[in-house]
């Protein structure tokens, strides 16, 4: 019964490290030795304690897991060149818009100037006395 246990113990405390990959039974090492001399192990362990099987496993575990990671690495990449891209398109599309703002304002203000110069001329010649070139009084509000 303490050897039982003991054996849950250690089996708990392998799970909480992380570290357990089975709980067995403990074999009863007098019944272990009464066993017959033909009877193969089931694997053998290498010199660090695993099996085959456990290697096997663990090699099957890692290439699942890189195979992941390049592929999220892939993704996380197409990711950047696409935000990069919308960047620049971003970009473009702003200077763009800003050059024709500019043109715009440029624009208006030529024309401002050359309404302001034709404005500046009718009323000198108005002062002059071109009366053609006066502007309408203005009527009174009724």
């Amino acid at each position: 019964m303490t050897r039982m246990i003991l054996a849950t113990a250690a089996a708990f405390a392998l799970l909480g490290a992380g570290q357990a990959v089975a709980f067995q039974q403990p074999v009863d090492t007098v019944a272990a030795d009464k066993a017959p001399a033909d009877a193969s192990p089931v694997a053998e362990k290498q010199p660090d304690g695993t099996t085959p099987e456990e290697r096997a496993n663990t090699a099957r575990l890692n290439a699942a897991q890189a195979s992941q990671a390049k592929a999220e690495v892939t993704t996380y990449e197409q990711e950047v060149a696409a935000a990069k891209q919308q960047v620049a398109h971003d970009q473009a599309v702003f200077a763009e818009e800003t050059a024709a703002y500019e043109a715009e304002k440029a624009r208006v203000a030529a024309m401002s100037a050359e309404e302001r110069l034709k404005w500046e001329a009718d009323a000198a010649a108005c002062k002059a006395g071109d009366m053609t070139r006066c502007a309408a009084p203005a009527t009174p509000p009724r």
